[in-house]
């Protein structure tokens, strides 16, 4: 059976007795309270944040592949198939598939107007429109069936409404050949419009069939990309690497990350900086606990000046205040991360808060509480207080025991 130290026993009789005072003890809920309040604070902001962060993550890969593979003058290419086998031989790989990119205009048939990225893929491969079925907002096709036309267009709900288009309308594809021809003009039925949540995609993105991108383009069987998907994110840097070692010149393998480098570059930046601007109400909570522990030692001169008499060392009385301010830190990081928990959990599961879609692209909070956040929060408050209740154990050790008996 392990003993308490006697350090730490008297920190928490003084703890006790302090409730007799009504000022000390109003002072040390005010540390406590700081301190919870800090910490809960940063549990649910960095809660919040890690939410939004992979909502975007998971809107954006609704859209782009985990790895596109395409050339670096950006030429398109025959020989996609032979590359993409080369590619599957890696087996967190778990499809390869084919894709075209153009440039264009689209208009309506009131004639509003509007530019357009076509992604041509191949309507035939489960994979290529397992997405985009899920992102379906109305349409005239059978996903599940497959039934979709080679003059059908699937656009992003944005450009659709800049366009006043809906599903069944005809719209006009432009593609301009050079600045002293004419563009070539292609008919195309709205088959199905989609709602990825991410604004550029929506407002710019619209998708035909491969084959029938080829004919239309006179391509000859050749493609502008690979799109690679696999099997974890966590391996995302690792197989873009080892996809990238297996290509030779003039072939590139970038990731999703790479893509979208300054989206999340923004995201992480704003997500350090919230930390460390509601850190500083741990700080705060900390000078607390510094004056508290001051006061503390004024109060309780006597004592201390007893303990030095009776054979306590310098070292054992500082231990006493030392442990004083830890408890009281350790008390209010508890409570604030429970605190912090209980409110990001009934944010994400009650509904509390409803945001207007039309601005965020969500109708609650994305939540997502991760576990290595609130282990530094925690780890952090923790350091916090202790380096808090050094320098009060400091000037404690340094009282004279005869003085501090005659003068206590």
């Amino acid at each position: 059976m392990s003993i308490m130290p006697v350090e730490l026993f008297i920190a928490l009789r003084y703890l006790k007795v302090r409730k007799k005072s009504l000022f000390s003890f109003t002072t040390t809920l005010i540390a406590i309270g700081g301190t919870t309040l800090g910490v809960a604070a940063l549990v649910i902001t960095l809660a919040v944040m890690s939410g939004f962060q992979r909502d975007i993550r998971e809107k954006i890969l609704g859209i782009q592949s985990h790895v596109i593979v395409t050339r670096v003058d950006g030429n398109t290419f025959k020989d996609y198939q032979s590359i993409g086998n080369i590619i599957k031989e890696n087996k967190s790989v778990t499809s390869v598939l084919p894709f075209i990119y153009k440039q264009g205009v689209i208009r309506g048939d009131n004639a509003s107007s509007s530019g357009i990225i076509i992604k041509a893929i191949n309507y035939k491969l489960e994979d290529s429109i397992l997405n985009l079925s899920k992102q379906l907002v109305s349409s005239d096709i059978e996903f599940n069936s497959l039934k979709i036309g080679k003059d059908s267009i699937i656009l992003g709900y944005e450009l659709a409404k800049s366009i006043f288009a809906s599903s069944g309308d005809n719209v006009i594809l432009m593609f301009p050949e050079s600045f002293t021809s004419l563009p070539k003009m292609y008919k195309f039925k709205v088959a199905g419009i989609i709602k990825s949540g991410i604004y550029d995609f929506d407002s710019s993105l619209g998708f035909i069939d491969l084959n029938e991108a080829q004919r239309l383009f006179s391509l000859d069987g050749a493609v502008t990309g690979l799109d690679v998907h696999i099997k974890s994110l966590d391996e995302t840097f690792q197989v873009t690497s080892l996809i990238q070692k297996s290509l030779v010149y003039p072939y590139r393998a970038k990731s999703w990350m790479d893509m979208n480098k300054n989206l999340f570059y923004a995201l992480r930046l704003e997500k350090i900086m919230m930390f460390l601007i509601l850190g500083i109400i741990i700080l705060v909570a900390a000078f607390n606990i510094v004056s508290n522990l001051l006061l503390l030692s004024v109060q309780k001169t006597k004592e201390i000046g007893i303990m030095s008499a009776v054979g306590f060392s310098k070292f054992s009385i500082s231990k006493i205040f030392f442990y004083e301010g830890l408890i009281v830190g350790l008390i209010g990081t508890f409570i604030g991360i429970v605190f912090g928990l209980s409110i990001s959990f009934s944010l994400k599961y009650l509904d509390i808060f409803k945001l207007p879609q039309g601005i965020y692209y969500v109708d609650k909070l994305p939540i997502c509480v991760m576990a290595q956040d609130v282990i530094l929060i925690a780890l952090s408050a923790f350091v916090i207080t202790v380096l808090g209740g050094i320098y009060p154990a400091y000037q404690v050790s340094k009282l004279d025991p005869l003085e501090a008996i005659r003068f206590g």
